[in-house]
């Protein structure tokens, strides 16, 4: 009976150990600063009332985090506009949409009414927040944003999604899982760095993929975590794996209709599974969704060792905006 606990107590351990591992690490995330390079002026744009108007901290729900800001262009005559989300990172834990400002004045110039959304995030204040729950708000503010926008002149006829990290995640859960629902269709995904899938054959990164009985459990508990619900080691490599982890394994909702996407991700990533990308990648081509995989070769979470493709992603980022959702 004393090994037993003894043994309970060790997987517990173990599991709380790589959940905060995990947790502190995403936190941390891209978030790291570095040198901007020249191209980023490209993606940058020199606000003022001529380019458009801030609305912001408009709630969507109940809970303290359900607001988002709204940004719209000056131009208010147009009959229909195309509305681009962008997610905040920040590992599910932390950060803000306040820290997205750049990319959301950039899509208001060119065009769009563009929005960042905050969700609740997995703290000490709600230790039940989860992915799924995260995706949820998302899933429920979108109306609330359209119509939003809608209130100010601003019809809008067509989305696309996207974010860093934690917030690429649940970009890709809103543009795969939750498309058909949409109050508007979407016509694209993009982002960098998000966890799309939980195998831990996969997860090497917090050595999840030895196959012993301590990391099996570490992994359970992490996924179980993430999900909002109860994970065993004893499902993972069976169908109820599948099912239990699909709300939040975004690979798991591709098919012949997914949205087309631009995806970024970096080989020594340390903080969340490359080869979780792999499977993405391999999924998406399987069924001749069109994508551009962008693999950064000497980058982990940050992608800041590969400038040349760093650049590509936000290029080949605009030419699918242009092509899939181009301003009217």
């Amino acid at each position: 009976m004393i090994k037993t606990k003894q043994k309970k107590g060790r997987k517990i351990m173990w599991a709380f150990i790589y959940i905060g591992v995990f947790l502190a690490a995403v936190g941390i995330g891209i978030a790291s600063k570095f040198v901007q390079p020249s191209w980023t002026k490209d993606f940058t744009a020199e606000w003022n009332d001529l380019v458009g108007t801030v609305y912001k901290d408009i709630p969507y729900g109940e809970k303290d985090a359900n607001k988002f800001d709204l940004y719209v262009p000056a131009d208010n005559t147009k009959e229909n506009y195309g509305l681009v989300v962008y997610l905040h990172a920040g590992g599910f834990t932390a950060g803000d949409k306040s820290g997205d400002e750049q990319i959301l004045k950039w899509l208001c110039y060119k065009g769009y009414v563009a929005a960042g959304i905050n969700y609740t995030l997995r703290d000490e204040a709600h230790p039940e927040a989860s992915v799924y729950s995260q995706s949820m708000e998302i899933k429920e503010s979108m109306p609330i944003v359209i119509a939003e926008a809608e209130k100010l002149g601003y019809y809008i006829d067509e989305m696309s999604i996207g974010g860093g990290s934690a917030g690429h995640c649940l970009a890709m859960l809103y543009g795969y899982r939750d498309a058909e629902t949409s109050p508007v269709p979407v016509r694209m995904v993009f982002g960098a760095v998000g966890p799309s899938s939980f195998y831990p054959e996969d997860w090497g990164c917090y050595g999840l993929n030895q196959n012993t009985e301590e990391s099996k459990e570490a992994a359970a508990g992490l996924f179980s975590v993430m999900a909002g619900k109860e994970i065993t080691s004893d499902m993972f490599g069976t169908p109820e794996y599948d099912e239990a982890i699909k709300d939040i394994s975004a690979l798991l909702w591709i098919d012949e209709n997914t949205v087309p996407s631009v995806l970024a991700y970096g080989k020594h990533d340390k903080v969340q599974s490359f080869e979780a990308s792999v499977r993405l990648e391999k999924a998406l081509t399987e069924h001749n969704v069109p994508h551009e995989y962008i693999v950064c070769e000497h980058s982990g979470h940050g992608l800041q060792n590969d400038n040349k493709e760093f650049h590509l992603y936000n290029q080949k980022m605009e030419e699918y905006l242009d092509k899939y959702m181009p301003v009217k």
